[in-house]
């Protein structure tokens, strides 16, 4: 597999792409948590990620709620696998727990596991891992950093909706 790479601005700091064959393979922050090693990047490309940059840049603008991107990730063992299958399928603007989503996935005594799973998700924000809350609600650990799932999850808020003005009549 040939592995490709490029960086893109975001208004949550430069994003790092890898493809392999075509496929979005990854999508890391600065500071990731586990970041691509040198061969997981390959070569630095200018094109070929055109497609993936244009649906950010419009999820950032707030005019896309789904990706609709080809993605193989390289990493992850069956389980994890399962865990960012459940993370693709919560809707946007939605929230869930890493216990639920153990419960969903057969085990409620699983959520620790859940847990590490969703922080090795390689297509951070394409697989919507900062949609998963601790258990009260609270934001809990993020590989881009709290700040970012606190930016990325009021992004997808819905808007409030302004008071109607107060009529004369």
């Amino acid at each position: 597999m040939i592995a490709t790479h490029t960086t893109i601005d975001s208004p949550i700091g430069p994003l790092t792409l890898v493809a392999r064959d075509g496929n979005l393979a990854g999508l890391y922050f600065p500071g990731h948590w586990y970041p691509p090693t040198a061969a997981m990047l390959g070569p630095r490309v200018e094109h070929g990620f055109e497609p993936a940059a244009a649906q950010l840049a419009e999820y950032f603008a707030g005019e896309r709620t789904e990706f609709e991107l080809a993605t193989a990730p390289s990493a992850g063992d069956e389980f994890q696998r399962r865990v960012w299958a459940t993370i693709a399928a919560i809707p946007y603007g939605e929230t869930t727990t890493y216990g639920e989503m153990a419960a969903e996935l057969g085990d409620p005594t699983l959520a620790r596991r859940v847990g590490a799973a969703v922080g090795r998700n390689p297509l951070s924000v394409i697989v919507p891992c900062h949609r998963v809350v601790g258990k009260d609600g609270k934001l809990t650990g993020y590989a881009g950093g709290l700040e970012r799932k606190r930016f990325l999850l009021e992004l997808e808020s819905p808007a409030a909706v302004p008071a109607a003005e107060p009529t004369l009549f």
